[in-house]
């Protein structure tokens, strides 16, 4: 828009801002006019899309197959108790037989008890207990005692233990010495015990023996007497061996 020459340079001015802003409006309108058109354009399409979701048929879908369940499996049956123990449990080693000799009369009741107490299902009652055992006298002096036991019972009728208490009493009161612990003491205070010919390990378990029948407990006591008792190459041996 021109404007007549005369016009005050203040005026000029002013309506020239006034024209900038009035075109900037209305570009600002068109812009925005040409954005809600679009929108709405959008919102239409979205909606007829919508519509046609709506109306559409729903196709029928078939239920999955149901499977077939396999036929039962019966369980397997239960395993005996007994065999299942058998299974379970080792094989136990028997005593040695006892012929009634004292270096050995403690090793074989203790062998003995600790059978029993590993199966006690093959032993319901005492009598099987003191029975079992005597099937292990075979010679010597052990011998005579089961024969002379069997002998009463055939003279009575009724065998002389009825329990393995007083089985084990018997059987220290038979074949253990009566002064055991004076026995031991005597032969810990000589030269009785020395090693000799034996091997270490037989020494021990006989020390060891005396030991308890004598009852010596003090650590001190029976390290010295057992080294004491060595051979004396042994006993060397010992000596050049570094400790700690």
């Amino acid at each position: 828009m021109s404007l007549p020459a005369d016009t005050p340079p203040a005026v000029a001015d002013t309506l020239g801002y006034l024209q900038y802003h009035l075109q900037e409006l209305t570009e600002r309108q068109n812009a925005s006019e040409h954005t809600i058109n679009a929108t709405l354009a959008g919102l239409t399409a979205q909606l007829q899309q919508l519509i046609q979701l709506i109306t559409a048929p729903i196709p029928t879908v078939a239920p999955p197959p149901i499977p077939l369940s396999p036929p039962p499996v019966s369980p397997p049956p239960p395993v005996p108790a007994a065999l299942s123990k058998q299974r379970t449990r080792p094989k136990l080693p028997s005593p040695p037989d006892f012929s009634g000799e004292r270096s050995s009369r403690r090793a074989f009741l203790n062998s003995c008890t600790l059978y029993l107490r590993l199966a006690p299902e093959q032993f319901t009652c005492d009598k099987k207990k003191i029975f079992w055992t005597l099937t292990f006298f075979k010679d010597g002096c052990a011998a005579k005692w089961s024969k002379n036991l069997f002998r009463q019972e055939a003279d009575t009728g009724i065998f002389p233990i009825q329990s393995w208490v007083d089985f084990k009493q018997q059987f220290q009161s038979q074949f253990f010495p009566v002064n055991a612990e004076a026995d031991a003491i005597n032969a810990l205070e000589g030269s009785l015990y020395y090693q000799g010919n034996r091997t270490v390990d037989d020494y021990l378990d006989s020390f060891l023996i005396l030991a308890s029948d004598a009852g010596y407990t003090d650590p001190r006591t029976l390290v010295v007497k057992f080294r004491h008792g060595l051979k004396l190459n042994v006993q060397s041996q010992i000596a050049t061996m570094p400790f700690g």
